[in-house]
């Protein structure tokens, strides 16, 4: 049973990485242990198997047993939205039934990709994704499964059951409008990383994304600032943080976000082929980097690392 009501999702919201041991089996105490380090650190949620999750690398039971560790670890202290999308409508209802069985507080999907599904059959999966549970769905609308028109956002927001979106695109003033458009009650989370407090000043009501599972921290800092109209801190915050991502991502990508934690003294394992796992020399450039971040723009942000 969910704990807590969709319009209580707010803040910063970790869009957790997926653990696997160095056989690339999923790694339950890893999970476990990455999950109790977010809860500590004070996020206001967190959001399961989506594409920092590589979840399109895992099977349908793998993808619920991740479920399941993480709602039995985070015992109702913090909301949990989980992603279902995959590319089939019967597929992606039964991870969301699942979910809600498990206790998750919302799901969220990607819409159908890859054959190019017209309008009608994007609408008519969030229909019947939506209708299948009662907890609320989140849109996740993002490049990488083809970004949906404003139109087709609007659209399926009248559905009854859907009651907020993840807008991963830098396109906030599209992102203001709809949330302008669409109320207080439906909820906003803005999915770029390196935008996140220009997702706050657009009206976004939390962030989610991949690099809140290393520097939760820096974000809450983030957050803070914007809920007080603090534009210089958030502004310096902001560079930190996109410093620091692109640092990362230098090294082989969302591959890089392990060897990121690792950095600080957190194990998540390693990432799932054709994803690529990185040797040491991944974790000393990242360090080098951090080092010169903190020299150019300050602040202790960054001590979380072992420079």
């Amino acid at each position: 049973m969910a704990n807590f009501d969709i319009t209580q999702i707010r803040g910063v919201i970790p869009a957790m990485v997926t653990c696997f041991d160095a056989q690339e089996n999923v790694d339950i105490p890893r999970t476990r242990q990455i999950t109790e380090f977010l809860v500590q650190a004070g996020v206001g949620g967190l959001y399961l198997t989506g594409s920092t999750g590589i979840c399109y690398t895992m099977t349908a039971q793998e993808r619920m047993e991740v479920v399941e560790a993480v709602l039995d670890q985070v015992a109702g202290r913090i909301p949990v939205i989980v992603h279902v999308g995959d590319i089939g409508t019967k597929k992606s209802i039964e991870l969301a039934q699942h979910a809600e069985q498990a206790g998750a507080d919302a799901i969220s999907s990607v819409p159908p990709f890859y054959w190019n599904f017209n309008a009608k059959a994007i609408y008519n999966y969030y229909r019947d994704l939506s209708q299948s549970v009662s907890i609320p769905t989140v849109i996740y609308n993002v490049p990488l499964a083809g970004l949906l028109t404003r139109d087709q956002l609007l659209e399926i927001a009248k559905l009854p059951n859907v009651r907020g979106l993840k807008y991963t695109a830098r396109t906030h003033d599209e992102m203001g409008a709809l949330k302008r458009e669409l109320g207080a009650s439906f909820m906003i989370y803005s999915g770029c990383d390196e935008m996140a407090f220009s997702g706050f000043a657009f009206g976004a009501d939390g962030i989610i994304g991949s690099f809140y599972n290393a520097i939760p921290e820096l974000y809450g800092k983030l957050y803070a600032a914007a809920m007080a109209g603090d534009i210089q801190e958030g502004i310096r915050l902001q560079s930190i943080g996109d410093e620091v991502i692109w640092s990362t991502l230098r090294q082989n990508g969302l591959s890089g976000l392990y060897d990121l934690m690792r950095c600080r003294g957190l194990d998540a394992g390693f990432p799932r082929r054709p994803f690529i796992t990185n040797g040491p020399e991944a974790q000393e450039a990242i360090l080098a980097d951090l080092r010169q971040i903190r020299e150019k723009l300050g602040g202790n942000e960054l001590d979380v690392f072992a420079l």
